[in-house]
């Protein structure tokens, strides 16, 4: 990806034409992948560079915080996620009051045709915008018959008869099906992040960990998980993870903590990636350390056995 456009203000004062797509792709999944292939493909054809235009914050975060579902992936992911593919732009608005009071007509007008001199434009059928949300597929289509480019619908995306989509993702792993929330995504389910300094609680009970702020709000998956983490030299490196509040010591953001296993080495400030491959339990709280500790004795043998399968 050769560059980040913000914002109505840096849109280019006279584009070339691109084709592009508009959504959250949260997640990246494989219909998600099946849209950036087909939209690269286009381009290579038209000879135009592939743009892909997102939200920030997504529409339903902005409209209703309080029960916007927890994101698969946080910006900096999804971006790491796009660079996979042969986008040549993204292009992020800020969604706001503003945008939020911007008419179907505006949008159109002010991004697709004066801003990115959009030839080919890919949205699903059921996308809307606009003040009211008031445009929608058949309004794009009218409107690029007018100003001479061409709206597409992406098609249903299925993998063994599954509907691929974010939500259907989010629920798996809400239930712990990970080989389907694997199958659907086309990799393992992963969160990123620096590593930073903890309370050291691990250490002293025996199992230090890695620990890893995931600045989000709400996280699509708790508990504990046999994982792999990738980023640091000899990964991938096996461990155990848990991710939540951890009760037992009444903590209060969601923590993501890696143990890793025969390993000893500091990796403070490294950005790494954790790829969860098994659900071994709920998050639960404990009586005290001394039932914590044995608990987390049985977590590892589990994530052990899990990898000599």
């Amino acid at each position: 990806m050769r560059r980040i456009i913000r914002g109505f203000h840096n849109l280019p004062v006279s584009s070339p034409g691109c084709v592009a797509t508009i959504g959250n792709f949260d997640g990246v999944h494989l219909g998600h992948q099946s849209v950036l292939n087909q939209l690269a493909m286009k381009g290579d054809t038209l000879g135009l560079p592939a743009v892909v235009i997102t939200f920030e914050p997504q529409a339903n975060e902005f409209f209703s915080p309080a029960t916007a579902p927890a994101r698969l992936s946080r910006f900096r992911e999804k971006v790491d996620a796009l660079r996979c593919y042969s986008i040549q732009q993204l292009c992020v608005l800020r969604f706001n009051k503003k945008l939020a009071q911007m008419s179907a007509q505006d949008f159109i007008q002010r991004l697709l045709v004066e801003g990115l001199n959009v030839r080919y434009l890919v949205v699903g059928d059921d996308f809307r915008f606009g003040k009211d949300r008031q445009g929608d597929f058949k309004l794009l289509q009218q409107v690029g018959q007018e100003m001479g480019f061409q709206v597409v619908n992406m098609h249903t995306f299925s993998v063994d008869n599954i509907r691929v989509s974010s939500t259907r993702i989010r629920q798996a792993l809400k239930v712990g099906d990970l080989m389907l929330a694997e199958k659907l995504l086309g990799r393992p389910y992963r969160m990123s992040g620096r590593v930073a300094h903890g309370d050291k609680r691990g250490r002293t009970m025996g199992f230090p960990t890695a620990n890893i702020h995931l600045h989000r709000c709400k996280v699509p998956l708790n508990g504990v998980y046999a994982v792999q983490l990738f980023g640091i030299d000899g990964e991938p490196i096996k461990g155990v993870a848990n991710v939540g509040i951890r009760p037992t010591v009444g903590a209060e953001k969601a923590l993501l903590e890696v143990h890793l296993f025969d390993f000893n080495r500091e990796i403070y400030g490294e950005h790494v990636q954790v790829h969860f491959l098994h659900k071994i339990r709920e998050e639960q709280k404990f009586a005290d350390l001394a039932e914590l500790i044995e608990q987390i004795k049985l977590d590892c043998d589990q994530a052990r056995s899990f990898f000599s399968l």
